[in-house]
């Protein structure tokens, strides 16, 4: 298994189309914690980075580090739903 990356973990999502809070909520990690990981500011623990990479992969996406950091799309899933939105 490629090192999950702040870069691979945005490729990653973005070749799902989902937000912060869709990761969030489908790793079973805080909000925060994406968001403190993918800026550079914190490392994550190897559970969380193990948790976001399992997220990923239950969707069909890879992390690579191939020439360089990344991700690739290996099938196409049904998208679940949408992490609820919060209001107020």
């Amino acid at each position: 298994m490629a090192q999950l990356t702040p870069a691979a973990c945005r490729a990653a999502r973005a070749l799902l189309e989902w937000t912060i809070d869709d990761l969030a909520h489908y790793a079973g990690i805080g909000r925060a914690t994406v968001a403190t990981y993918e800026s550079g500011k914190r490392p994550a623990f190897a559970s969380t980075e193990q948790k976001i990479v399992d997220a990923f992969t239950a969707y069909g996406v890879e992390i690579t580090n191939g020439g360089g950091t990344g991700a690739r799309l290996l099938s196409v899933k049904p998208k679940r739903s949408k992490a609820k939105k919060r209001t107020g």
